[in-house]
């Protein structure tokens, strides 16, 4: 069973993020259709709208419902969409930005943490710089500018767990040294 961990969302007592492990989701931002239990929670009006986040499932819930009424059936169902990859489908690009928003997201989320933990670790760093169509720029800062493993970090580590939620993700830049 893949680990879950509810958080409240600061300003939205009707919204929970369900905290996942970085692999657990093929996609990121707004769904245009969720595994069979959570569909059917949407349907009978438990849920008013779910939300894939890189690492995180976002549910708002329904009128009238509450956490304490409600909130054993979303886990349980949670718990099941999780376990049904091809069952979640990202919604259309409404915003016509390709997903930049999101995937700046991500690469933000990596960059203060795991990715970002590894080059500080080795006394350097790595700023984004940019998101335009897909392709992610950062800059090499410290001991990572010019590293040979620098490659590794930005391909292996950071591009890999981009790749797994975001799909939107066409290349990563190295801009020069700041």
């Amino acid at each position: 069973m893949i680990p879950l961990h509810p958080q409240p969302v600061p300003g939205h007592s009707d919204r929970l993020r369900w905290i996942v492990p970085p692999d657990a989701l093929p996609c990121a931002g707004p769904l245009a259709g969720v595994p069979g239990p959570l569909a059917a929670l949407l349907d009978d009006g438990t849920l008013a709208k779910v939300t894939a986040e890189p690492g995180a499932v976002v549910t708002s819930l329904g009128a009238g419902r509450t956490w304490t009424g409600a909130g054993a059936r979303v886990r349980t169902a949670l718990h099941a969409a999780l376990e049904d990859p091809d069952g979640w489908t990202p919604a259309p690009d409404a915003d016509g930005d390709g997903g930049d928003a999101l995937l700046r997201a991500a690469v933000t989320e990596l960059l203060t943490g795991p990715v970002g933990g590894v080059a500080r670790s080795h006394g350097g760093g790595i700023e984004l710089v940019g998101v335009h169509d897909g392709v992610v720029t950062v800059r090499l800062h410290g001991a990572c500018h010019g590293c040979p493993a620098a490659w590794f970090t930005l391909h292996r580590r950071l591009e890999a767990q981009l790749r797994r939620t975001c799909p939107q993700l066409r290349e990563i830049r190295a801009a020069g040294a700041a």
